[in-house]
């Protein structure tokens, strides 16, 4: 398996057999298409620079669409790299969402949502001071630096600044089913980022711990 580029469609829930209810995700993976093979004897490393999703082509830089073409691409939107350890792949070769199945661990990587310039309230949980016998703190971080030494702020120290727009990665997802038909894979819990929004799914790198 080496992976597929997907759109966030959105949450939902379903029902195991025993009837128990499971929130689930559904994203739309690929298909996608190879655009560039990179091998040990030239680049170093096995990979494959895959496409998803199409735009205009005045929108596309002409250097970029030079590279597109000679796959034959067309007017791909995202362009990731997903590297691989052994498998025989080929430009213009086309990957779907058959290489998953239901039961298998995936990697789900986004990008959060953003939510701006926040406080220490919402962006660090801090609690507050108290509401009665006239506090003044309110929602303030409170003291930030030390004074004789070092005489700074100490880097790292949480106070108000942007919050979300990251990049993050939802480890360990449960696969629940493949629609191969609409291209649709649908995996257990919450994934990075808003609805339609860009997502790259992979195979769990790290194992599962033993519950």
């Amino acid at each position: 398996m080496v992976g597929l580029i997907g759109k966030k469609v959105g949450m939902t829930q379903v029902f195991e057999k025993n009837g128990r209810v499971v929130p689930v995700t559904v994203i739309e993976a690929g298909p996608c298409k190879i655009v560039q093979v990179r091998t040990p004897e030239k680049d170093g490393y096995n990979a494959v620079q895959l496409g998803f999703g199409s735009r205009p082509a005045k929108r596309i830089p002409k250097p970029e669409m030079g590279h597109l073409k000679k796959s034959d691409a067309g007017t791909l939107r995202v362009l990731r790299e997903f590297r691989f350890d052994d498998g025989a792949f080929e430009a213009g070769q086309t990957l779907d969402v058959t290489q998953f199945e239901a039961g298998q661990r995936v990697d789900v990587v986004g990008t959060s949502i953003g939510k701006g310039f926040q406080g220490v309230v919402k962006r660090h949980k801090f609690h507050g001071g108290d509401e009665a016998h006239g506090c003044k703190t309110k929602r303030m971080p409170g003291s930030v630096g030390a004074s004789a030494y070092p005489n700074r702020v100490i880097k790292g120290k949480r106070l108000p600044g942007r919050m979300g727009g990251e990049r993050v990665t939802a480890k360990n997802l449960l696969v629940v089913g493949v629609d191969a038909e609409n291209s649709l894979l649908i995996v257990r819990g919450a994934v990075p980022g808003a609805e339609n929004g860009f997502v790259l799914v992979r195979k769990a790198v790290a194992p599962r711990r033993a519950s």
